[in-house]
């Protein structure tokens, strides 16, 4: 299929056009990650850096890098994105392997990060991103493939697993996942059969019970979520830790900044578990409305993927949505122990800036699409 070619004339630099109800909800959970970001912080930044603000200070310069990305990304004709996939795509499956050489940044016993000194960055998050772009464009041009199951589907699923199993190598099991999740998702919006899905179960369970009896500490952390008291100060820790400031919190919270848990009990706790911490000094109310602005973003994407002018840009805005969608819902998963710890990020919220800053492009371009839907 063609991207069909804007009407002659169409001004694509006028921002009257874009979602400003998603670009609300977009700046509001922006706005909430950053001061939860330097809450969550400051006690552990002052004791290892000596400075409260050190954490706080490197997110909001990715913040303001990443709405400098979002504008950028909302003015370029989401069509472009459409000829650069496979290169694109191609670039992010070589900055992987390069993660697996001596120029990979090893961290905690993982090398998931390119770069030096300072300045370091995720391939895994790039390759989340370039993946939707291509899946998209491959999907709009050739849907007819996923008829069959072996001459399409399994194509499909085979460069998803390519992917998955590079970042996989890292290792980083959570971002595997994730990106087989937005995979699955987008062949199913795409019009892949239900039945083909049914195929791959057992053979995705088998897997995926493999990956753990392989690895010894993904074993110990299946048996940690059975029962995460069993091993308090082993690996049970990080869990209960979280469980603790989760029940502490109550309705309304032990108050901005009054957390507990962050004072080194909670590792970490800017990162994946910070959501834990808005529940001890918010409480419900405030998880509650971390929840109902996600769900809006998300009800918001799937309105614009079903208005969107093409398959491309519809595909490209489902993978996007289901990107943020996936990692939510394993986020709060994994924090409130209803499934086994891995690393999984809470979008907007959670410290680094790769993923902040690719959150931001991709929402850029879902506003970019927006510009194209007829009122």
């Amino acid at each position: 299929m063609q991207i069909p070619k804007l009407p002659q004339g169409t001004k694509i630099k006028k921002l009257k056009n874009i979602d400003y109800t998603f670009l609300a909800v977009v700046i509001m959970l922006l706005a909430y990650g950053l001061i939860m970001v330097f809450s969550a912080s400051s006690a552990s930044a002052h004791y290892r850096m000596n400075d409260t603000f050190y954490f706080i200070k490197r997110q909001f310069l990715w913040a303001v890098i990443g709405l400098v990305g979002m504008y950028v990304f909302s003015v370029i004709p989401y069509k472009v994105y459409y000829k650069f996939a496979l290169p694109a795509l191609g670039v992010s499956a070589i900055l992987l392997i390069l993660v697996l050489t001596p120029l990979g940044v090893e961290v905690n016993g993982a090398s998931r990060w390119l770069g030096f000194s300072v300045f370091t960055f995720q391939p895994s998050e790039i390759a989340k991103f370039t993946l939707i772009i291509f899946l998209a464009k491959s999907l709009a041009d050739n849907s007819d493939m996923l008829d069959k199951f072996w001459g399409g589907f399994v194509i499909y699923l085979a460069v998803i697993g390519i992917v998955a199993g590079l970042v996989l190598l890292e290792p980083h099991m959570s971002g595997a996942m994730v990106i087989g999740g937005v995979g699955i998702v987008m062949l199913f919006a795409a019009g892949a059969k239900f039945r083909h899905f049914m195929y791959l179960l057992p053979v995705a369970g088998a897997g995926v019970a493999g990956m753990i009896i392989v690895a010894p500490y993904r074993l110990a952390r299946f048996k940690t979520f059975l029962d995460p008291f069993s091993d308090m100060l082993g690996d049970g820790f990080q869990i209960v830790q979280s469980l603790y400031a989760i029940g502490s919190g109550g309705l309304f919270g032990l108050g901005l900044g009054q957390s507990r848990q962050k004072f080194l009990y909670l590792p970490e706790p800017q990162n994946d578990f910070i959501f834990s911490i808005i529940c001890e000094e918010l409480g419900f109310f405030g998880a509650l409305l971390v929840v109902i602005l996600f769900v809006v973003l998300i009800w918001k994407g799937i309105q614009i993927a079903m208005h969107a002018p093409d398959a491309f840009s519809s595909l490209l805005v489902t993978g996007i949505t289901a990107l943020i969608g996936i990692q939510v819902v394993l986020n709060i998963a994994v924090v409130t122990s209803s499934m086994p710890a891995t690393g999984i990020p809470l979008p907007f919220f959670s410290y680094g800036g790769t993923s902040l800053f690719i959150i931001l492009c991709g929402m850029g371009i879902i506003l970019n699409v927006t510009r194209h839907i007829k009122k």
